[in-house]
């Protein structure tokens, strides 16, 4: 029986459980998971909390991050140090993006872009990650970035749940009932939860009043994913159905952090709000620079997503898909959100950005503007700039593998789909 224990411990430790049956599924299941994945009783490496990891991220990348992968991997984001040396991308195509990102640096000129600067610089002592010293605290807000951990927004023990009435609360509540929580509701094969179930929201993040970190989280962020979806996106796209649905939206819950993003003085671009005919109807036209012959129901681009009007997690499992089968574009009521520009994890551009703003071609002669382009040597002095220290193949990376080829020869930059200035 010790064995047997043993054994049950280790696979939650890498991230499943050995259910009756045979089949292994999500560690995490939606709620709280096998304590012994997170927590040591005897030999924890941090008191607080008995953590497996020195910190609270550290214990997150136990699983989460792994030696021995070579590409996209299940559940992984982030990607080991000796797989990042100069040229070499990081490996994850998750939606959020590999926090790997962070650790790449690049030289071009007499700048240096320091990969802080790639996205959220969480705290992971073991695994080499550490707070950003130059945004102290984050943009637009006052959380300090020396507490910024994965469970600064995510729960790893699932305190907000979608109820069967299609209703969200939360199961902390002392001396009051809740509904059970029995699956992940992150995927379109996520189970409807009948009368007193209920399914964990979209990973497993933090809402409803929760305050235990220092801030609190009015709202909740829904969204769907198809339960394939850390992949290239080199033939088909991995497509997760962002949804929006009174003041659950993903603008308030990211202004959790970073409200002041969202005030008269520092509100540059519109967020939550609906796109009108005008711009889903340049979405739609949006093909690539020069060509606006696209149609409504196959201009779906994931580096540029959108939040449907809709809080209907039936209707978004429709609507994520990993193989090109629903590409429909928005209508006149989607919206516009922080991650239809930002990745929320880490990217390979600036700002966490899904598609680079830096220069106004990310292709020139149908090859990405790389420090090894055959044409580098005739930039002249903007060649630096163009090219950011960054080879074609981590471009292509960052782009999630897509060819060039799918872009104009000269593609602009990706505010474009909306905007169609090109």
């Amino acid at each position: 029986m010790r064995s047997l224990r043993f054994g049950i411990a280790l696979l939650a430790a890498a991230g499943y459980v050995l259910l009756a049956g045979g089949t292994p599924n999500a560690f995490h299941s939606g709620g709280v998971a096998e304590c012994a994945g997170c927590h040591s009783m005897h030999e924890p490496k941090s008191t607080s909390y008995l953590l497996v990891g020195t910190d609270r991220g550290s214990t997150c990348l136990s699983c989460h991050q792994n030696a021995a992968d070579t590409g996209p991997s299940s559940y992984h984001v982030s990607t080991i140090d000796g797989k990042l040396g100069t040229g070499l991308a990081p490996l994850q195509r998750g939606p959020g993006g590999d926090f790997g990102w962070i650790k790449k640096d690049y030289a071009y000129g007499t700048t240096i872009e320091d990969g802080s600067t790639h996205g959220h610089n969480i705290v992971a002592s073991d695994f080499g990650y550490d707070f950003d010293t130059t945004n102290t605290t984050a943009p637009g807000g006052t959380y300090s970035s020396s507490k910024l951990a994965c469970t600064s927004c995510h729960d790893p023990h699932g305190g907000v749940r979608l109820k069967s009435d299609g209703t969200y609360a939360t199961g902390r509540t002392l001396g009051a009932a809740a509904d059970i929580v029995i699956a992940s509701g992150s995927y379109d094969t996520s189970p409807v939860p009948k009368a007193g179930e209920s399914v964990g929201t979209y990973r497993l993040l933090r809402g409803l009043g929760d305050n235990s970190q220092g801030v609190t989280f009015k709202d909740v962020a829904i969204a769907v994913a198809p339960s394939t979806y850390n992949r290239t996106e080199a033939t088909t796209q991995t497509r997760v159905a962002y949804g929006a649905s009174g003041g659950n939206t993903w603008g308030n819950w990211c202004a959790t952090c970073h409200p002041d993003m969202h005030s008269s003085m520092k509100y540059v671009h519109p967020i939550d709000q609906s796109l009108g005919s005008g711009v889903a109807a340049n979405y739609n036209a949006y093909v690539k620079s020069g060509d606006l012959t696209g149609s409504d129901s196959s201009s779906f681009l994931s580096l540029v997503p959108f939040a449907e009007g809709t809080g209907a997690v039936a209707t978004l499992k429709l609507h994520a898909k990993n193989d090109n089968s629903y590409l429909n574009g928005p209508v006149s009521n989607d919206k516009v959100m922080c991650l239809s520009c930002h990745r929320a994890h880490a990217s390979g551009m600036m700002y966490g950005l899904r598609f680079d703003i830096e220069y106004e071609f990310m292709t020139k002669n149908s090859l990405y503007v790389g420090t090894d382009h055959p044409d580098y040597a005739t930039w002249g002095g903007r060649a630096a700039q163009q090219a950011r220290g960054r080879t074609m193949a981590e471009w292509q990376a960052a782009y999630y593998d897509r060819s060039p080829k799918m872009w104009a020869s000269y593609q602009r930059v990706l505010c474009n789909k909306c905007h169609a200035k090109d």
